[in-house]
């Protein structure tokens, strides 16, 4: 998420430049998001104005959220990948993601530590929800990855071996081969193995 940070904060000088009047945002919620991000005050002001210039009605839909993305990744299909990440921001599943949403979430991938931006990459593969990650799930987050990466995906995978790829993550994390991956086992097999994180491109994607 990375990329529309850095998109805040292009539209933010640019306003700057023109001294055009700060977007005030009620001082008892940017309390409220000091103590629940790792953001200062003034990082918080400076992203609700790029926030509310890119996004006047104060909140994100899906598909803006799929524009975005589609703009940093036009060497190949964003769309199921920016779905999948919309979800983890979408803390409500209201369809639509608000400046606080954005920002809890932004805050855990640029400044989490590795356990908190872990959590979060589970969440990410686990579609459903239920608190554990089946083949199926990750075929089809490591799928939409590779779809949107297009030909600059590392390492290159094609369709046909998409599949053997999964199923050698997914055994590694398997530890104890019940057919589905707990969040103990997903945390525990990427503490040890960084391998495994660089091999699922998760933080690539978003950071």
């Amino acid at each position: 998420m990375g990329i529309i940070y850095d998109k805040v904060l292009v539209k933010d000088n640019e306003f700057d430049e023109l001294e055009l009047q700060v977007v005030r945002y009620k001082p008892e919620g940017l309390d409220t998001l000091c103590r629940n991000t790792k953001f200062s005050r003034k990082e918080l002001q400076i992203m609700y104005r790029g926030f509310k210039q890119e996004c006047p009605t104060g909140i994100v839909s899906e598909e803006t959220f799929k524009e975005i993305y589609a703009q940093f990744f036009p060497q190949g299909d964003s769309s199921s990948y920016a779905h999948y990440v919309f979800n983890t921001f979408d803390h409500d599943r209201s369809g639509t993601i608000s400046f606080e949403e954005f920002v809890i979430g932004l805050s855990v991938l640029s400044r989490g530590s590795l356990q908190e931006r872990l959590q979060w990459a589970f969440g990410l593969y686990d579609i459903n929800g239920d608190g554990l990650i089946t083949r199926e799930e990750m075929l089809d987050i490591v799928s939409a990855i590779y779809d949107m990466m297009g030909r600059f995906s590392e390492p290159s995978v094609d369709e046909n071996t998409t599949k053997d790829h999964v199923e050698k993550v997914f055994q590694k994390m398997d530890l104890n081969k019940d057919g589905v991956i707990s969040l103990e086992e997903f945390m525990e097999t990427c503490r040890r193995d960084e391998n495994i994180i660089k091999g699922m491109a998760i933080f690539d994607t978003v950071l």
